[in-house]
């Protein structure tokens, strides 16, 4: 017995020549409304975030709320265990509010670790990490985008997605080698 494996596409897969290629079809892209693509390219393109009309993340957000939630969690227990349950005295210092000074390194310190917590996991959240395997890996041909390709990927969750209008819409910006890209399920 055969066994048949079930495909869906993930999207389309279009090479360009040159990072101000791919700059260009990418604000032509952002402007015919696409929301769920990407481009891959070599090296680092200079404004390409703004051609792609990325917006600024959320995650300095979540960051400054997962830094204040250190602090919060160091001074309140600090000052629960030094001043209300185990007054510390020492040396004839009171064991009150005003002796928060002391709790500044334990503050500090939550406050760093907490902040890292917040980008290393608000990282993979945002992502959507960890992810094992990309349909896009199986494309012969994006395995030189490392080296020398550029390449821009419309995936089919895309609201505007439409097989022959999304491959005309690649075909009109300049994209060579137009490759629709299916993940197995």
């Amino acid at each position: 017995m055969a066994r048949t494996t079930l495909k869906r596409v993930h999207g389309y897969l279009a090479e360009f020549k040159s990072a101000s290629e791919v700059y260009h079809a990418s604000e032509k892209i952002r402007d015919a409304g696409m929301q769920r693509w990407d481009v891959h390219t070599p090296f680092p393109v200079h404004g390409l975030n703004e051609a792609m009309g990325v917006k600024r993340s959320i995650l300095p957000w979540f960051v400054f709320f997962g830094g204040a939630a250190g602090t919060a969690t160091a001074f309140g227990l600090a000052y629960i265990t030094q001043v209300m349950l185990y007054p510390t005295v020492v040396q004839a210092k009171p064991a009150n509010i005003y002796t928060t000074s002391a709790f500044f390194p334990i503050m500090f310190e939550l406050t760093i670790l907490l902040s890292a917590f917040t980008v290393l996991f608000g990282c993979f959240a945002l992502m959507g990490l960890p992810r094992w395997n990309h349909p896009i890996f199986a494309s012969k041909q994006f395995k030189k985008f490392s080296d020398d390709g550029f390449f821009i990927c419309i995936e089919a969750r895309d609201p505007k997605f439409h097989q022959a209008e999304t491959k005309a819409l690649l075909e009109s910006v300049g994209g060579k080698n137009i490759e629709l890209v299916e993940d197995e399920l």
